[in-house]
């Protein structure tokens, strides 16, 4: 992220037109406009300000010679607050300017000390490498022996021991900083000794289990700090938080200031909501589907590189990316052939190496369109881009907003486009523009006391240092001690007078992105080429035996996935298909922790063992989605304990709802009404929670064996829980409401890919009945609704504010 960001930027190439005239380009000639609504926003001015006076000189001359002549209003405040010693953090808009904010004081301050040190943490190794090609630019200038250097799990051992003993700034990950750095910290003494700020980059990255051990490791870092007598300041940044105060300071563990207030320009945004066009094509059961997302994305990445516009679109999955750019590819070589190798793919999982080249080619314009995952999401710099387009809502607000930020950054305008997928809430959201523009950014759900993140990190604690009952309230008091007394129970920690000791020789560790151990290596067996990595808990899904995998606009087939050796072994081919795994799943409600009763209808949020496998595979051709054929697989199933939101509805109820009693010729089917009903739910969660639907996952049956009825589960895909289902309990109304909504309104007869099925059903979208999950739906909801709230267990208040 480039603090240049003042009016003196440098310019940029011009294109043929504007955002205006780059939508009208995509909309022509369609018999169909598949624009469904436009919203335009203004232009703001920038309010600068004057340098603080205790700003060097030389550091002030620095920043000039990059275009920052003066500093806009937010980056000043947010310095003054870190330099007098404030923990605080800056949310302000995407390309405002956040790094400045916390570059001034870091750099004074090492400027002013040359035995000073700091930290720097982003959440990726490409948003690290891309700090330190600023830092350095600015630090070549001042000089003072900073040194600022990246220390990750690319940097070459002999290159670590160099940063440990010479680097004054240091840039790494989360991860390096629990794996590599705090179980070394008797290596690191000097730097922690010395350490006076910590900066957190993107910190609204860091939700869920992810963002739960997160928390952990910097309480840590903390304790660290203070075994070598330094208390550093943090300063946090995220363009993209609700409460900036109190989820950075449940991230950090300690009061934090926020700055809100934005000083930056920024250029008008004209932002188009995008729903593909009926495909003659038909689904499952001879139901109505849409041109696929991917298809349209490419279409548009084409046309708006063809005028000339620095375009990235935004893909949810690695495939999907690789699908995308060559797509693009393919319409640019039948019009424009020359600007065929102006496009390309990004993603997680390519080699470091091939990163950087494709960052590199993106910022000196030698590319004109890039497809990626949200790898680019985060503040990488690639400041000049025109457009952004966003195939499928990402999942949340916040991401949506990080993604269509990444276009326009300064005072220049841009075009956003969102094309929805064949999913329910994509198709509720483009029909509801109030529920993209009109709604404040989602609360960023993370859970310290989650016992599965805590007590690893206890363990890990405990390694680096013994654990003293004065260090329980930074864990988190009784919580901690009952994790810890687990914890000598099973053997892993031996107590003594003085406290809590590692009992092993090994070091603990603890799976910070609940990935599910080491990644598998995705390898050419003709070759022995390394194309890339998959984590382990993904790889049954998408490197299965048979699987197609894109690698850099190459296909592959997976000849064998070996989960003992964590190798997947692919060829070159040429397939018209694409492969989509299928999975079985069973649930036990392990307990019931908060109930609403509700006349025939209970709401509960509890704790439930999950059951998965991957059995088999669905072949589908690429420009139409059908169906090919189905092969079955060999895999092992996966267990998890996790937390449930469900609710049950009894016989009454559903006689009453029309789904009893009716003529054995007509009987409607009740556990295809709940398996609509669940898949709906599922699309539509993330409108109440910080999730996407890839995030969680659901069961239903017309009798489960745990309640004896008709049940609907919805549950977090993460160990021990994530806060998806929690906040689902808790906006129970507002989130089924909309739901049902979403089902009734789709202009389909019987269900369709925008309503009720799911692109990762392990049962074939069968069966479903959607009139029924709408009766369904409206019984639950209207009773759920007139509950006296004196019935809840725990007396939560359904629908009303959120936890956290």
């Amino acid at each position: 992220m480039s603090p240049q960001l003042s009016a003196e930027a440098t310019p940029v190439p011009a294109v043929t037109g504007g955002p205006e005239a780059w939508l009208h380009r995509v909309r022509v000639g369609r018999a169909n406009d598949p624009v469904t609504h436009v919203e335009r926003m203004p232009a703001r001015p920038g309010v600068v300000v004057d340098w603080p006076a205790w700003a060097p000189p030389a550091l002030r001359e620095a920043y000039a010679a990059r275009g920052v002549s003066r500093p806009w209003a937010h980056q000043v405040a947010a310095a003054e607050a870190a330099a007098a010693g404030e923990s605080v953090v800056v949310a302000t808009g995407t390309a405002s300017g956040k790094s400045l904010a916390y570059q001034l004081p870091t750099l004074t301050a090492l400027l002013a000390d040359d035995r000073a040190t700091a930290l720097y943490l982003s959440p990726t190794k490409a948003l690290a490498a891309d700090q330190l090609r600023g830092l350095l630019e600015v630090t070549d200038a001042v000089g003072g022996g900073i040194r600022p250097a990246l220390y990750d799990g690319d940097t070459p051992d002999t290159e670590r021991e160099w940063v440990r003993a010479h680097s004054r700034l240091v840039l790494t990950n989360p991860d390096m900083l629990h794996r590599g750095i705090l179980p070394r910290h008797d290596a690191w003494a000097s730097f922690f000794r010395r350490l006076r700020y910590v900066v957190v980059d993107e910190c609204h990255a860091y939700r869920g289990v992810f963002g739960s051990h997160v928390a952990h490791v910097l309480r840590r870092l903390r304790r660290v700090c203070a075994r070598y007598r330094s208390a550093p300041v943090f300063v946090c940044a995220s363009a993209t938080v609700a409460d900036p105060s109190g989820s950075a300071g449940t991230l950090i563990g300690a009061p934090v200031r926020a700055v809100t207030d934005d000083g930056s320009p920024r250029g008008a945004t004209t932002f188009a909501l995008w729903e593909p066009p009926v495909s003659p094509v038909v689904g499952e059961r001879g139901t109505p589907t849409r041109r696929t997302a991917t298809a349209e994305a490419a279409d548009l990445l084409a046309d708006l590189v063809a005028v000339g516009a620095r375009t990235l679109a935004f893909v949810r999955s690695r495939r999907g990316a690789e699908a995308v750019a060559l797509g693009a590819k393919r319409a640019l070589a039948e019009a424009v052939p020359e600007l065929v190798e102006q496009v390309a793919a990004y993603r997680a999982g390519y080699l470091a190496d091939d990163r950087r080249e494709l960052e590199a080619a993106l910022r000196s314009g030698e590319l004109l369109g890039l497809a990626s995952t949200n790898a680019l999401e985060l503040g990488v710099d690639v400041t000049g881009l025109d457009a952004v387009v966003l195939t499928g809502y990402p999942g949340r607000i916040a991401s949506l907003w990080q993604q269509a930020g990444r276009a326009g950054r300064g005072s220049r305008d841009a075009l956003a486009v969102l094309v929805a997928r064949d999913d329910p809430l994509d198709s509720y959201l483009v029909h509801h523009p109030d529920a993209v523009f009109g709604r404040p950014v989602e609360a960023t759900v993370l859970d310290p006391s989650n016992p599965y993140v805590l007590g690893p990190q206890l363990a890990c604690a405990a390694a680096e240092l013994p654990l003293a009952e004065a260090d329980l309230p930074l864990f988190g008091g009784d919580a901690a001690r009952a994790a810890l007394e687990e914890l000598v129970a099973a053997g892993v920690l031996r107590r003594r007078p003085a406290g809590w000791y590692w009992t092993s020789r090994g070091r603990p560790d603890a799976d910070l992105r609940g990935t599910g151990g080491e990644p598998v290596s995705i390898v050419e067996a003709a070759t022995g080429r390394l194309l890339g990595t998959v984590d382990a808990g993904s790889a049954p899904a998408s490197v299965h035996t048979g699987a197609v995998h894109l690698h850099r606009g190459e296909t592959f087939v997976v000849e064998e996935l070996d989960l003992e050796n964590l190798v997947a072994l692919v060829r070159r081919a040429e397939p018209d298909w694409y492969t989509q795994a299928q999975d079985v799943t069973d649930l036990a409600v392990i307990s019931v922790e908060q109930r609403v009763v509700a006349d025939g209808v209970q709401l509960c949020f509890g704790t439930v063992d999950v059951t998965n496998q991957v059995v088999s595979f669905l072949r589908r051709r690429i420009l139409t989605g059908e169906v090919l054929d189905e092969q079955p697989l060999d895999l092992p199933p996966r267990q998890l304990r996790t937390r449930a939101v469900w609710y049950t509805v009894d016989d009454a109820v559903l006689a009453e709802a029309g789904l009893l009693g009716v003529s054995e010729d007509d009987e409607p089917d009740i556990a295809g009404s709940a398996h609509a009903a669940e898949h709906a739910a599922i699309g539509l969660l993330p409108l109440v929670a910080s999730c996407d639907r890839w995030d969680i996952g659901g069961l239903s049956t017309a009798s489960h064996q745990d309640t004896g009825l008709a049940t609907v589960f919805v549950y977090d895909g993460h160990p021990g829980g994530a806060g998806f289902a929690e906040r689902g309990f808790a906006a129970a109304v507002e989130w089924l409401a909309a739901t049902r909504d979403a089902i009734a309104d789709c202009d389909c007869a019987a269900g369709c890919p925008s309503c009720v099925h799911s692109p990762k059903c392990g049962n074939g979208n069968d069966p479903l009945d959607k009139a029924g999950a709408v009766r369904l739906l409206t019984a639950v909801v209207d009773r759920v609704r007139r509950a006296d709230v004196r019935q809840s267990t725990f007396g939560l208040q359904v629908g009303g504010s959120h936890p956290r």
